[in-house]
């Protein structure tokens, strides 16, 4: 069996381009929150971008301050290594040759030692050299030194080089204790704790402000969605009271409702997450990478490279997933409806034993559905763990690659903590670009609908037409005057009706199904237009009337009931506040509901729900005891009361007999036995009268009434 199309969500505009642009030109009552809320995403991206920098310069103000100054321990060996230069050593020499307190051993061996250390002096053995020269020469070679404001007496020069003799660059933290406080004061590590305390309370701040700025663009980008969904209801709802019956006709219930609801729930959620999203990602992709090439150049292609070998896996399972997904949607289309169709004519499966069947066809479509929705989940279900992959992936190409050029004194330590946050910045913007765009497509998507909807012909405009005929004053005379309509030009469902109505008469109208009975009543209430022809109430013209004082005129009680959830009161008084509760029991007690009211807890006041089991009948009482307190001059019936027993249906026509004594009424019935007492019987077939006249005067020309009349009765025969 065809079902009619079912409308998903995130489906391809028509034309992206103009309803973007439409959608754009929607959104300019808002245009100073939109720009506000992008300014500040992109500042905040741009903040982003720039806090791992000052991270970077954080992370090595630290890591210098707990490693010690290899400047001043350079600069103080320097001092001290400027005493044993071949000048230096030939100007002492002789103060170490004229000492009494030094050996001759000692002598000799300096004069030694001073041929070893100039021929060592630039193999960079210097250090052993020195070694072999007792502390009682060493003494008169050493200077004091001042370095900033401290000065380093010469028995602490020697204990410095005592500890450097013995220190190898593994182990040289451990010997930082051994060293005379003197040098130990201006080696030592030291944390610049107010250059730390500064700089961290700068990008606290920056994060504080990006927060803020987050939180402005959500309540501004919350504003617009909510204030534009608004619009877009209140303008769905203006349009609706606007468009002809002919609409409704062509289009399903549930395809307007999609359009008011899912819609525009589309359009604001997506609009309040996509646009500022889309602006924020795609700065801090553009960013990330110049600020990666603009810190190191090798790292960033390190970065870039990685990350992007991960991307390339998942553009080959997106491309072999999404046949599923599509596959998986129309599979569950299918069974959703099939499951609708089998729910709603359950009675009818279970009479004709087809539940066998159903089932079958059910497990099929079950079966279908099942495949589908594993392969495509199984298949999404591969994403997050490639995206953490590539994510892992960059993070220890960086660290391997940066451990290599810090050794190397190419870049320090902080850059591999400031491109540990560029990589996850250059990744996450590109899921969250691709979920931006398609989101993008869904609103817009839905915009194209509901604008489609919005730009619907509607009702001719009657704000140039001045007559009006008084509810009170109106008599009840209604004439149809060649009268000629179709609801499309290719087929004319109307001919030439005439027909005149007096006060207070009772008509009926019947014929066969699609003989226009209910077109003929549509017209009359002005729901459509006639093409040719006039409808006059009192003389007057229905084209000089308004529909909304046309409508003042009828009640109509239909064959489909319509109640809504609330007490029996509110549904019977609908949109008449003058009404006491005394005339509605008056009502009830004519239309013989009463009764039942009275057994409901809380009587009036008893709430009526889709899940109450008030039949049919009832339901269609209700409905005729809300027509009966509407004091119109015209009550239409149609099929009115199809859902009563035969005899709940003759005290309903006795009641209506009194209660329409000099009103005019019409009846359509197929239940011809249900109008015998009418005034006029109009005969209709193929948008044509065909006969006119009582029940009795119709019988009597044994035409097409009369065949009518008889064969509701021959199937009992």
């Amino acid at each position: 069996m065809p079902r009619p199309k079912r409308y998903v969500g995130n489906e391809k505009s028509k034309d992206f381009a103009g309803s973007l642009k439409r959608l754009i030109k929607n959104l300019q009552p808002w245009k100073f929150l939109m720009v506000l809320a992008i300014v500040l995403a992109f500042v905040s991206a741009i903040i982003a971008l720039n806090t791992p920098k000052l991270l970077s310069s954080l992370t090595d103000k630290i890591a210098l301050g707990i490693t010690p100054k290899q400047e001043k321990l350079q600069e103080i060996a320097e001092k001290i290594g400027a005493n044993f230069q071949e000048e230096k050593m030939l100007e002492k020499t002789p103060l170490v040759l004229a000492s009494t307190e030094i050996s001759e051993a000692e002598k000799i061996n300096f004069t030694l030692a001073l041929k070893e250390l100039k021929k060592q002096e630039n193999d960079g053995n210097a250090m052993e050299v020195l070694k072999t020269i007792p502390d009682s020469i060493l003494t008169i070679l050493l200077e004091e030194i001042k370095l900033e404001d401290t000065t380093i007496p010469v028995e602490d020069q020697l204990q410095f080089l005592h500890t450097m003799a013995d220190t190898q660059e593994e182990n040289f933290l451990d010997k930082m204790d051994a060293l005379p406080s003197s040098i130990a004061h201006l080696v030592k590590p030291s944390i610049a704790i107010d250059e730390v305390k500064t700089l961290a309370i700068f990008i606290g701040i920056l994060y504080l402000i990006s927060a803020l700025f987050h939180y402005i663009e959500n309540f501004s980008m919350t504003t617009v969605s909510n204030k534009f969904a608004q619009k877009l209801r209140t303008s769905i709802s203006n349009k609706i009271n606007t468009l002809p019956l002919r609409y409704f006709d062509r289009h399903e219930t549930g395809d307007v409702l999609s359009r008011v609801t899912n819609d525009v729930d589309m359009i604001a959620q997506n609009l309040n997450n996509s646009l500022a999203t889309l602006v924020t990602s795609i700065t801090i992709f553009i960013g990330s990478i110049v600020m990666m090439f603009t810190t190191s150049v090798l790292l960033a292609i390190t970065a870039i490279l990685s990350s992007l070998t991960g991307f390339v896996f998942m553009a080959l399972i997106l491309k072999h997933s999404q046949k599923y997904f599509i596959r998986r949607q129309e599979e569950l289309g299918h069974m959703n409806g099939y499951i609708e169709e089998m729910y709603s004519a359950h009675s009818i499966v279970k009479t004709y034993n087809g539940t066998k069947k159903a089932e079958e066809e059910f497990h099929i479509l079950n079966d279908k559905l099942y495949d589908a929705n594993c392969k495509s989940q199984f298949l999404s279900g591969l994403m997050m763990p490639i995206m953490n992959f590539v994510g892992n992936l960059g993070y220890v190409a960086v660290c391997i690659v940066g451990a290599v050029l810090v050794s190397k004194n190419v870049i320090t330590f902080g850059v591999i903590i400031a491109f540990i946050v560029y990589v996850r910045m250059f990744i996450n913007p590109l899921n969250q670009m691709a979920q931006a765009m398609s989101a993008l497509q869904g609103t817009v998507a839905s915009g194209e609908r509901v604008f489609e909807f919005l730009d619907e012909e509607e009702l001719k405009d009657e704000s140039n037409l001045t007559k009006h005929l008084d509810k009170e004053k109106v008599k009840g005379s209604i004439e149809f005057k060649n009268v000629r309509f179709g609801y499309d030009k290719s087929r004319t469902i109307i001919h030439n009706f005439n027909a005149k109505v007096k006060p207070g008469e009772k008509i009926a109208i019947v014929g066969p199904t699609g003989a226009g009975k209910t077109t003929m009543v549509n017209l009359l209430m002005k729901f459509y237009d006639i093409e040719e022809g006039d409808i006059l109430i009192d003389g007057v013209s229905i084209h000089d009337l308004t529909r909304e004082n046309v409508h003042e005129f009828f009640c109509m009680v239909l064959q489909d009931t319509w109640l809504f959830d609330g007490t029996i009161e509110e549904n019977i008084r609908f949109n008449q506040e003058n009404v006491s509760v005394e005339e509605i029991w008056d009502a009830c007690k004519v239309v013989g509901v009463d009764h039942f009211i009275k057994t409901l807890p809380g009587g009036l006041n008893a709430k009526l729900s889709d899940n109450d089991t008030v039949s049919s009948g009832q339901k269609q009482l209700f409905t005729i005891a809300r027509g009966m307190l509407e004091h119109a001059p015209f009550l239409i019936l149609d099929e009115a009361t199809s859902n009563v027993d035969t005899r709940t249906e003759e005290m309903v026509g006795k009641a209506m007999d009194t209660l329409m004594e000099g009103k005019t009424s019409f009846i359509i019935a197929h239940r011809l036995s249900t109008i015998k007492n009418a005034d006029l019987i109009l005969v209709m077939n193929e948008g044509d009268i065909v006969e006119t006249g009582t029940h009795e005067e119709l019988m009597q020309k044994k035409g097409f009434y009369e065949k009518l009349y008889n064969s509701q009765f021959e199937s009992f025969s």
